[in-house]
């Protein structure tokens, strides 16, 4: 009786919260939301002096809404919502086991960042799609723990597993009975075994509209020297063309995060890992690089839970980076999972985004820890559809460059594709001096690049133009 009691006491309370809400704050599916938080969110209060950035990282963001969420034919869906389609439903990746189910370090710990990371104005999170029948919800408890949740709420169990990263287990309940993933996550935040609680967000691969690679002579890099052999590459990405002449002997490893989905599309996976590591006529940053490769994307797009488990796999594979070419909203869990991967030592390097100037910010990309890379161009004009943004770490060749594709090879453009540059320059360093460490990897980026904006950091191009040779003589 106590437990129907709570929940229908936070369904009359989620309700009346939604029917309170003013448009512009609607987006917030945080049940943890107060009045001042939710005005923050809007954008013409949040200018306010008492609307503080979000205490989980510096660079803010808020939850999607359930007027965001969409159905996923096939997973495929666009992370900006078109007129719907067809309202299939939608298929249910089993992820496999990681290979290693040793808990991650806790989530705390300080990450060592610039300390110049205050935008002009408050930043605003990606307000991304999510399945709209599931939810994501880390528990404290065993198996049987799970399924009294699930009983006690009306839920389903689709999934559960122990995740490396986040350090406990992760479940993707389902919810049968329509009731909004709002709702849901109200209610289960009066359970004191749910630790995080979210909507299982869709992410988007960062490739923009389809002529040697210039990328060497812009980042000074001798294609000569270039060499990242035997570092450790992790890429969550599309499926890829492993017959591709520039990936033999390139993929150390494979795991695929969505076994259920079959592959169609191995592009923009093989232009990745090729950019990095390719061989032969089109020699990616770092030959010699190791790369472990997670298909964790299908039509260019996937959900929280399967990139999740490829996040897990890949750290369990002891990499020196992961490359993350894509682009969705906030999501507390992946924030968890990136932090403890950047506390294992590991470099992470994502696409900042091919939305315009006045998109909202891009995660992974945003959170602290992470590299965002933005796309230039052949004279180091800035990619004009990239996004805008305090996050902006640094620029790298992205625009109209050749690269392997499944086809052979395709002239690409986008933030992946500089951020593949980004982590193929860094093998490069790992490789020239083993012992170099995340923070300080993060350091000399941004202290040797070469100025492109105003001076100093700035919302377009970070730090400036990524310059691998000057990086490689600063004196740690």
């Amino acid at each position: 009786m106590a437990a129907e009691a709570v929940i229908r006491f936070a369904a009359i309370l989620a309700a009346a919260m939604t029917i309170a809400a003013v448009p512009a704050s609607a987006q917030a599916n945080d049940p943890n939301l107060d009045r001042t938080k939710i005005d923050c969110g809007n954008a013409a209060n949040a200018s306010a002096p008492d609307c503080a950035k979000d205490g989980g990282d510096a660079k803010g963001g808020s939850g999607a809404a359930q007027a965001g969420a969409v159905f996923l034919p096939a997973l495929i869906v666009d992370l900006f919502p078109n007129p719907p389609a067809s309202l299939a439903p939608a298929p249910t990746p089993q992820p496999a086991p990681p290979a290693n189910n040793q808990a991650g370090p806790p989530a705390g710990g300080p990450i060592v960042s610039p300390t110049d990371l205050i935008a002009v104005q408050p930043p605003r999170a990606v307000v991304g799609d999510f399945v709209p029948d599931e939810v994501l919800v880390t528990v404290d408890g065993d198996a049987g723990a799970v399924q009294q949740i699930a009983a006690s709420f009306g839920l389903e169990v689709r999934s559960q597993r122990q995740s490396r990263l986040l350090g406990t287990t992760l479940v993707r309940f389902g919810i049968p009975d329509g009731r909004p993933v709002g709702v849901v996550l109200a209610q289960l935040a009066a359970d004191g075994r749910t630790q995080r609680r979210e909507p299982n967000h869709v992410y988007s691969l960062q490739q923009a509209a389809s002529i040697v690679n210039y990328a060497f002579d812009r980042i000074v890099l001798d294609p000569k020297q270039a060499s990242g052999e035997n570092v450790r590459v992790a890429v969550i990405d599309t499926g890829i063309d492993d017959s591709n002449p520039a990936l033999s002997g390139v993929i150390a490893g494979e795991f695929d995060a969505m076994p259920g989905v079959p592959i169609e599309k191995r592009d923009h996976g093989t232009s990745v890992d090729g950019l990095i590591a390719g061989v032969g006529a089109l020699e990616g940053m770092a030959p010699g690089a190791r790369i472990y490769h997670a298909r964790a994307f299908e039509g260019g797009k996937s959900t929280m839970d399967v990139i999740l488990s490829a996040l897990d796999w890949a750290a369990s594979q002891d990499v020196r980076i992961i490359n993350m070419s894509f682009v969705g909203p906030k999501n507390e869990l992946l924030g968890v999972a990136c932090r403890n991967a950047r506390a294992l030592g590991i470099v992470l390097v994502a696409a900042a985004g091919n939305n315009g100037p006045k998109a909202p910010y891009g995660y992974p990309a945003a959170f602290d820890g992470v590299i965002a890379v933005t796309a230039t161009d052949a004279k180091d004009g800035l990619m004009p559809q990239a996004n805008r943004g305090a996050y902006i770490f640094i620029s790298a060749p992205g625009v109209e460059m050749v690269a392997p594709s499944g086809a052979g090879s395709d002239v690409v453009t986008g933030t992946s594709f500089a951020a593949a540059i980004v982590s193929g320059a860094i093998a490069n360093l790992i490789h020239a001096a083993p012992d170099r460490t995340a923070d300080s990897i993060e350091k000399v980026l941004a202290a040797t690049a070469k100025d492109l904006g105003p001076k100093e950091r700035d919302n377009d191009f970070g730090y400036g133009l990524l310059d691998i040779k000057a990086a490689e003589a600063a004196k740690e």
